[in-house]
């Protein structure tokens, strides 16, 4: 039988997983790293750690399945976006990674816009310039480390870095270039014209391919410290979420996926090329050769659930504890006892500013309608609400856009919850539904090598064959209308206290 290795190299590790042509998991390993913060605001990582963590679990993973080496036909890499790894001539780490949740580059960002024309970036790359994204840490990086911009001879991300450790290539693909706001999204290869405005030599970056592309193959020094053999397929890959889709079969027009993990992420596939004007949402290229994603991201999805958990639910912890089970599940059936619209209380879950649609780093979360009469139960739910309503945000933009979506998956810890699946079932108007296979990127990126090894067609064809789903959850018509009320009253308090938000920040 033949078999393929799924590698996601995240931000707090890696995790390897081998499949078989059915998708089924034969073995898999997860190796952690540290994050650095040398600063406030800063977020670094060494490659270094990445690289040994992916050698070290493809090998660990190879010994534990029993799987003859030269029975593993292809490799696909996924990982985290945004990060930037620094190369010179002699293929040396010039510094850590700057990743993607750093936030030094305000000023970068600033001068991007300058230089390229904010309507102009967002018709070329997609988006508005963002602190997450990878050009404005090459910026930062020549704006105040001189000596170190003029030593670099190759500029990659995380997930490529990892393609040069394995095959010498220096590659990307279309899907984790789209964050770099360097590649001209709608055309799908780098943007000549924000190079120049930006003063980057294009040398500096790699080969841009298609994510089921075969980009290089295993070396022998690279063979010898997996365990697999010198001359092994690497296919491109993809950044994160487009490897997530693929892992639940988001393929083709009309699917969609929710996560509700720390932050929350609304994704949508799109045969055509759709752009919000405004920035709201990202446009990258997915992985499905010729064909696009539109994202929303919510800042504080789980981290609401979480941050209330943490403050203000010692019991349920202890009971859970007590009983063998999730301190989530006791705060679900708690939720569950209040109403919807949590006896007329509403959560912004703005702990962590926000970013579709409002793009304001000074929001900030409130209990709106909050009296003596409300109970815990009736703040859990409230958050769980209110989380909801953020994602449903995402999605309006969606459909401003044009995008249609039939069908939503449910990723994330958040989708394990039923109570949270029925309200996004209910906000959402479709139906909400979970995947058998909860491996997600690492098993997206080994669909994308069995496209481009030739054991599937096309990535539809293969999604279709091998991702079966477990879970769905119905919208209840009779819950779908209270719903709604609750919903455009919570679009009209933002806009209210948006001028407030900044004198808060400003004092």
């Amino acid at each position: 039988m033949n078999y393929y290795l799924g590698v996601d190299i995240g931000t707090s590790g890696t995790k390897t997983v081998l499949f078989d042509v059915q998708g089924n998991v034969i073995a898999s390993k997860t190796e952690e790293y540290p994050l650095y913060q040398p600063q406030n605001g800063y977020a670094e990582q060494e490659p270094a750690d990445w690289a040994n963590a992916v050698l070290h679990t493809i090998a660990a993973v190879m010994q534990k399945s029993g799987v003859e080496k030269s029975d593993v036909k292809g490799i696909g890499l996924s990982g985290q976006m945004h990060g930037l790894v620094m190369l010179d001539r002699d293929n040396n780490v010039i510094r850590p990674a700057i990743i993607w949740c750093d936030q030094r580059t305000a000023k970068e960002c600033e001068e991007i816009t300058e230089r390229v024309g904010a309507e102009r970036l967002i018709e070329i790359t997609a988006n508005p310039a963002l602190t997450g994204f990878t050009a404005s840490k090459i910026l930062w990086v020549r704006n105040h480390e001189p000596e170190n911009y003029a030593k670099c001879a190759h500029i990659l991300l995380p997930k490529d870095y990892i393609r040069f450790i394995l095959t010498g290539e220096y590659a990307t693909e279309v899907s984790d270039a789209s964050g770099m706001q360097l590649l001209d999204v709608p055309g799908r290869c780098w943007s000549d014209e924000v190079l120049q405005k930006l003063g980057i030599d294009k040398a500096l970056l790699g080969k841009v391919y298609e994510s089921p592309e075969i980009t290089g193959t295993l070396t022998a020094e690279a063979a010898a410290k997996t365990g697999l053999c010198e001359g092994t397929p690497v296919v491109g890959g993809a950044g994160d979420n487009a490897a997530a889709a693929i892992g639940t079969g988001v393929a083709s027009d009309g699917k969609a996926f929710t996560t509700i993990g720390t932050s929350g992420v609304v994704f949508a596939h799109s045969s055509q090329i759709s752009i919000d004007p405004k920035g709201r949402v990202h446009t990258f290229c997915c992985a499905v050769p010729g064909c696009w994603h539109v994202m929303g991201v919510t800042q504080a999805a789980g981290l609401s659930l979480k941050w209330f958990r943490d403050n203000f639910c010692a019991a349920e912890m202890q009971t859970a504890k007590g009983m063998g089970v999730d301190e989530y599940y006791l705060m679900d059936k708690e939720a569950e006892q209040s109403p919807i619209g949590a006896n007329r209380l509403l959560w912004l879950p703005y702990l962590m500013g926000e970013r579709t649609p409002h793009l304001d780093a000074n929001a900030r979360g409130v209990f709106f309608g909050l009296s003596a009469m409300h109970q815990k139960r009736d703040l859990l739910r409230a958050v769980m609400e209110g989380v909801t309503y953020s994602l449903r945000d995402c999605l309006e933009v969606f459909r401003e856009m044009e995008i249609t979506v039939d069908s939503m998956m449910a990723c994330g810890g958040g989708g394990s919850s039923p109570l949270w699946r029925q309200m996004l079932a209910d906000l959402f108007g479709c139906p909400i539904q979970t995947t058998r296979s909860k491996e997600g990127p690492a098993l997206g990126v080994a669909i994308l090598a069995m496209v481009g090894t030739g054991a599937y067609s096309s990535v539809p064809e293969a999604c279709a064959a091998l991702i079966g789903t477990d879970k769905t959850c119905m919208p209840d018509a009779d819950a779908v209308p209270v719903y709604e009320e609750y919903y455009q009253l919570y679009r009209e308090i933002y806009p209210q206290l948006k001028g407030q938000f900044a004198k808060l920040a400003a004092l």
